[in-house]
């Protein structure tokens, strides 16, 4: 008998991930033996978990906070082009010997969601510097961006972003504030909420709402809860906005390719299950 394949996602927290939704029906669709879980680590736990993938038949991963730069410390397989300008990764791929893989679909599903909300930003602000707000910054910079603006409020992330992209980029203007009013939403066409700060009920606002202007569209990364609060500013100022679902759904999508190609991932199934799945998620 073909023992059952394993996926999963490892962060902390991920109770609140819907990505187990979407890839189980996803396997479930095609008839494949496997299944997705959540893998709860904390920071001390990671080098032991990712030593014994194998062992545990699991075939592939996916990263999220605070995991995405760290776990690059445990790759001893093929490291991608978007790993390596990136400097994070958010899909592992286990391959026969036992080795891994590492890949960035972050950015790339966030390039294919911007696309479908027919977005061409050239001046954006970008709240958070790790590494969901790297592969964001990569993504609009191979999109033809000419200026972002980036607040974190560790400073030292910011500017290693900052430097970071600059000498790769040096085409596309990025600098780092030290407050968050320094990003002058006014003259912006986009804002980036790439931070955690919203997925909890007592999480603060962090931009001023008097600054959100109607020329500038607001999508924040946090899907669950699917309205956060800088979403219903958002709203309430006449701004067009998303959250972070289309992303999530197109991360998914790539990341199930690579663990499971040559078959082809089912979207609309991927995609019609995250939807019914946000409708029961709360407001922030």
């Amino acid at each position: 008998m073909t023992p059952l394949k394993i996926y999963g996602l490892i962060g902390y927290p991920v109770k609140h991930s819907l990505s187990p939704l979407m890839h189980n029906t996803a396997f479930s669709r095609l008839k494949i033996k496997a299944k997705y879980k959540l893998f709860p680590l904390k920071e001390r736990e990671l080098k032991s978990f990712l030593g014994s993938l194998k062992k545990k038949n699991i075939c592939g991963l996916n990263v999220t906070i605070p995991h995405k730069e760290r776990v690059l410390e445990y790759i001893d397989g093929y490291v991608s082009e978007g790993v390596r300008a990136i400097g994070a990764a958010n899909t592992i791929v286990v391959d026969k010997n036992g080795k891994l893989k590492a890949y960035n679909t972050d950015y790339s599903g966030f390039a294919r969601h911007i696309r479908e909300l027919k977005l061409k930003p050239k001046k954006i602000a970008v709240i958070g510097a790790g590494g969901a707000a790297k592969a964001v910054v990569f993504a609009l910079i191979k999109n033809k961006a000419q200026e972002i603006c980036i607040y974190d409020i560790d400073r030292f992330r910011s500017v290693s972003l900052v430097n970071r992209f600059n000498e790769l980029f040096p085409e596309c203007k990025i600098k780092a504030v030290a407050a968050i009013d320094g990003l002058t939403l006014g003259d912006k066409d986009l804002l980036v909420n790439a931070s955690p700060v919203g997925m909890k009920e007592a999480d603060l606002l962090l931009v001023d709402p008097a600054n959100l202007h109607k020329n500038i569209f607001v999508y924040d990364l946090i899907y669950n809860p699917a309205r956060t609060k800088l979403l219903k500013a958002a709203k309430e100022a006449g701004c067009a906005f998303s959250n972070g679902l289309g992303m999530l759904l197109y991360q998914g999508v790539e990341a199930w390719q690579l663990w499971l190609k040559p078959k082809i991932a089912p979207v609309e199934a991927m995609r019609a299950a995250l939807e019914k799945a946000a409708k029961r998620c709360p407001a922030s």
